[in-house]
């Protein structure tokens, strides 16, 4: 299976593969703890939806905090 976007298309904003998973998987939680909150049905997966984010440049590794530590306060 292949990645869509295209992965050169998402290190233009996150320089590192390392970082491109924590941005990624930080963001979909996110989403995914919106949705619940809210009810909202999700057309596509979290992940998907935070990669094409990703994608569209509205996330990258200065704009989202990575942090664990910050998800347990």
């Amino acid at each position: 299976m292949m990645l869509y976007p295209a992965m050169n298309k998402l290190t233009e904003y996150i320089p590192n593969r390392y970082m491109m998973v924590n941005v990624v998987a930080r963001r979909a939680r996110q989403i995914a703890a919106e949705a619940e909150a809210t009810g909202e049905h999700l057309g596509e997966k979290p992940v998907t939806l935070a990669i094409h984010e990703v994608a569209e440049g509205k996330f990258d590794a200065n704009t989202i905090n990575t942090m664990i530590e910050s998800e347990n306060v």
